[in-house]
């Protein structure tokens, strides 16, 4: 949350001409209302199974850069779905969330004690970001520009 998925994910595509597309949004346009309003409505689980609907989809249609939901990996089947692929894990530290989003209760899974649950759902969720992913980039005290170009390096991706 706060990473930078969306900004980031942009410069790539833009850097590799190719198309860029978010499954947040995509889940957003089809169900008409934001995720936040999804977890209030229908509940975590509910969610959970529209977004694992939404990444294989787009997984499957888009052959671009493609920015997942931060909570996408908890799924073992999109986990698997994502073997094989370029994956780049965008990571960060508390202090550097807390400076980027505030951790405000916009987002539904730290609307009580977000520091607290931001870093038990780190801890949760590290493991298998790192399980997944092909390269890990570090996004803290760096610029979008610098973190596109590492990952770059780290793909060793041409731009095109």
């Amino acid at each position: 949350m706060g990473v930078g998925k969306s900004t980031v994910g942009r410069l790539l595509a833009e850097r590799l001409g190719v198309g860029y597309r978010d499954t947040d949004d995509d889940i957003v346009a089809e169900q008409g209302r934001t995720i936040a309003e999804i977890f209030v409505d229908e509940g975590e689980p509910v969610f959970r199974a529209i977004e694992k609907a939404a990444v294989r989809r787009a997984l499957a249609e888009h052959d671009g850069v493609l920015a997942l939901g931060g909570g996408s990996i908890l799924d073992a089947d999109t986990r698997a779905l994502l073997a094989g692929q370029r994956v780049v894990y965008l990571s960060m530290d508390v202090e550097e969330a807390v400076k980027r989003t505030g951790l405000n209760a916009a987002r539904p899974l730290l609307a009580v004690n977000p520091r607290k649950q931001w870093r038990e759902l780190m801890e949760a969720r590290r493991p298998l970001y790192e399980e997944v992913a092909t390269a890990v980039v570090a996004t803290d005290g760096r610029t979008p520009e610098e973190v596109t170009q590492v990952a770059l390096d780290a793909l060793e991706l041409k731009e095109a």
